[in-house]
């Protein structure tokens, strides 16, 4: 008899991490994948399907309840929102289910009402597995009572990389920046959503002052936000524009990263982040600040540099020192392609999801 299938539901505005992480999960992880959006754009939906995943997009928890009715599944929901629809599909529909705990952004109240209510679903009956990308992850889901023979740390990896594209693969020009990493005329890169919880602010607090020191220095915040006005005018304001430039999301990070002499991950709150495992994959050094699950892949000295979380100044002093020491930046950037490889590879992470999937499947609610 087949398996059931796996049915992944998310909330998304856009393809960002955890969207990534779900696409590379999908072609690679053994299993039928169908994912079921609830008010996704089109243009979301068109991208897991040029790459062969099957999806459906639902507006409603009734309309995606007589989805789930014809086409019923083990489901995996993946971010707030779907984690309530997935929790009543599952109790109506007698469905298994997994959560998988991507992080979470308690900085607001109503934040903080999403994290409670997440933790709390996790510790009904009807979730079979709750998986964590972190280790700091699971520790909030132990401290919150959620049992702990339903939690299981699977990191973030990355699947085999591309081959190089000739065409239709390269960074759009930066005036006179390098086409590639360039000790004489470096440049520094801050990757993600222009929100708070990303830090985009805090990689200013770091970069204006190294960009006002360092008169060859340029910097770039790849992304699209609502901080993105604000954001340009401290820019401005510091007589930067030339210098700190913000030229919006991009679809592909690849030609960006071979161009960053140092990728800064300033975020206040994290999982493990997706562009961190690129960067590493890739040979971009890092410098972030020490916050979710990022402790668990880089080790300061080692494979990275890590600085105190908030603090901008030590932030920038990392900055600095890779940019100095391109020896370092060099040795800390081949260490860190190898943690990728050993432990974020993920062609070796789909056995463990896929024993996962099997034991949710098998066993009865905790």
């Amino acid at each position: 008899m087949a398996a059931q299938p796996i049915v992944h539901l998310i909330h998304s505005g856009g393809f960002y991490g955890a969207e990534r992480m779900l696409l590379d999960h999908c072609l690679i992880t053994p299993g039928e994948h169908r994912v079921v959006f609830i008010d996704a754009p089109l243009a979301l939906l068109q991208r897991f399907a040029e790459a062969g995943v099957p999806s459906h997009n639902c507006r409603s928890l009734k309309e995606l309840l007589a989805h789930l009715r014809q086409q019923p599944g083990l489901l995996n929901a993946h971010n707030f929102k779907a984690q309530v629809f997935a929790w009543a599909c599952a109790r109506r529909l007698q469905l298994p289910l997994v959560m998988t705990q991507h992080g979470f952004t308690p900085r607001s109240l109503k934040q903080k009402l999403y994290t409670w209510t997440s933790l709390r679903l996790c510790r009904s009956s009807h979730v079979r597995r709750v998986v964590c990308v972190a280790q700091s992850i699971a520790r909030l889901h132990l401290q919150a009572g959620v049992a702990e023979a339903k939690l299981l740390v699977i990191p973030n990896g990355l699947p085999e990389p591309a081959p190089a594209i000739a065409t239709g693969n390269q960074a759009p020009p930066l005036h006179d920046a390098p086409v590639r990493r360039d000790e004489q005329e470096p440049l520094v890169g801050f990757v993600g959503r222009l929100s708070g919880e990303k830090g985009p602010d805090l990689f200013l607090d770091a970069l204006i002052g190294l960009c006002q020191q360092r008169p060859s220095l340029k910097a770039v915040l790849l992304g699209d936000g609502e901080q993105n006005a604000i954001l340009r005018q401290r820019i401005e304001a510091a007589g930067l524009s030339l210098r700190i430039l913000l030229p919006g999301y991009q679809s592909n990070m690849q030609p960006w990263l071979k161009r960053l002499n140092v990728l800064v991950i300033s975020s206040r709150t994290e999982g493990t982040p997706m562009i961190l495992l690129e960067a590493m994959q890739v040979g971009t050094p890092v410098a972030a600040f020490a916050v979710g699950g990022i402790p668990d892949v880089l080790q300061h000295r080692h494979n990275g540099l890590l600085a105190t979380p908030l603090d901008s100044e030590e932030l920038a002093r990392c900055i600095g020192e890779l940019l100095d020491d391109p020896i370092q930046a060099r040795s800390l950037a081949e260490a860190a392609r190898v943690t990728q490889r050993q432990h974020h590879h993920l062609p070796t992470l789909a056995k463990r999801w896929d024993e996962l999937y099997r034991v949710a499947r098998e066993t009865t609610p905790v």
